[in-house]
């Protein structure tokens, strides 16, 4: 965030209310289904977003039928139960709820745009999340004397100017994005030829298992709990084994011979969640496992992004919450990855990695070239 940006927030009066003060949690009718009986794809029968305690795609992760069911649109969620307890989602289309979450809105009848939910939601966020567990649900009654920070003008709630913050921070990071982008290479999306080669060949790759202690060193991670540590005090990642923002909770200040060395690929020890973590950092349970490539010159990002979704597909079907991964058993544990001429083919991992980079980044590009000219359209206009 810009210099611009701090100071109007630091500028902005702001006031302090109770959640169940300004919101009320809507009624919904249970659904007489199972996750088991939903669609992961929508289709013309199963075509209502299905909200549940998951963080992935904001919580929406099937479909079920619309008749019988309580369709919301333009409210906010929030996650009752599971590892992300007290994520807090605006949803701005149609939807119902399953199990394990609720939504929220104001009491008044407030007509607020998608901008000024979103620093709502924020908010919220900052306040609850992280302050609940799986034993310590972030249910409403709870929730709702919870404090938040909102900004204010003569005594009432200031939504201008959440209006104008959020528009202007967006203006911001799309143009962050775009210098990225051109600054990376990345705004160059179209497949080399050797690239379209391997692209249409890529189902001929060889694979073949590995016993994971070939691959990499594996350590325990570290023990910090969250008891122990100031939440965003310091620039160093604090891991969890959630899935949301790359298993990172919070940035922390915190003795630093206690840090776990990064450039890893880490596995959240209950939940088998797998990320790849570029930086030093403090682990919150040491269950969690740190895998250090052995071949220390393959040892970079994008090689260790692909062998972490190797980790992630190989094993991810024998642990659960209940059966959770551990040093010991992984160092029995098989991965499947690309192998040539018997040795591992890190060099088709690089080009496989380039070639989803810029398929992914395709719709980036577009999209953020769309909201540059629709900035440069209002200015003109202006």
């Amino acid at each position: 965030m810009n210099a611009s940006l701090n100071e109007k927030l630091q500028n902005v009066q702001w006031g302090e209310y109770r959640i169940g003060d300004l919101f009320e949690k809507l009624k919904t009718k249970n659904l007489k289904v199972k996750v088991s009986d939903l669609s992961p794809n929508k289709t013309k029968d199963f075509n209502l977003p299905v909200l549940t305690a998951g963080i992935e795609n904001q919580g929406l992760n099937n479909y079920a039928p619309k008749t019988g069911a309580t369709i919301l649109k333009n409210v906010i969620s929030i996650s009752a139960n599971g590892a992300n307890t007290g994520a807090t989602f605006y949803q701005n289309k149609e939807f119902t709820i399953l199990q394990d979450a609720y939504a929220i809105d104001f009491k008044k009848d407030f007509l607020l745009t998608d901008n000024q939910y979103l620093f709502v939601v924020s908010s919220i966020s900052k306040a609850i999340y992280g302050n609940f567990a799986w034993t310590d649900k972030a249910c409403w009654t709870k929730v709702k004397d919870e404090k938040i920070q909102l900004p204010q003008k003569n005594g009432e709630i200031d939504f201008e100017f959440m209006e104008s913050f959020v528009a202007e921070l967006n203006a911001q990071r799309v143009a962050e994005l775009n210098a990225y982008l051109t600054i990376t290479g990345l705004k160059n999306y179209e497949l080399t030829e050797e690239e379209k080669n391997v692209l249409e060949n890529i189902d001929k790759i060889e694979y073949k298992e590995k016993k994971i202690t070939d691959v990499f060193k594996v350590k325990n991670a570290g023990n910090i709990l969250a008891r122990e540590v100031e939440l965003n005090s310091g620039d160093t990642p604090y891991l969890c084994a959630s899935a949301e923002n790359n298993s990172v909770s919070s940035y922390i200040n915190y003795n630093r011979l206690l840090k776990d060395e990064g450039n890893c690929i880490f596995i959240g020890g209950k939940t088998f969640v797998v990320s790849y973590q570029e930086k030093d950092f403090y682990s919150n349970d040491s269950h969690n496992l740190a895998l250090y490539l052995l071949d220390n010159e393959q040892r970079v990002k994008d090689i260790q992004l692909f062998l972490s979704s190797c980790v992630k597909k190989s094993l991810g079907h024998k642990y659960s919450w209940g059966d959770s991964i551990s040093n010991k058993k992984i160092q029995k544990d098989l991965i499947l990855v690309p192998m040539k001429d018997g040795k591992i083919d890190y060099d088709i991992m690089k080009k496989i990695h380039r070639i989803i980079e810029k398929i992914v980044i395709k719709d980036v590009v577009l999209w953020a070239d769309k909201k540059i000219e629709a900035t440069k359209q209002v200015a003109d206009i202006g």
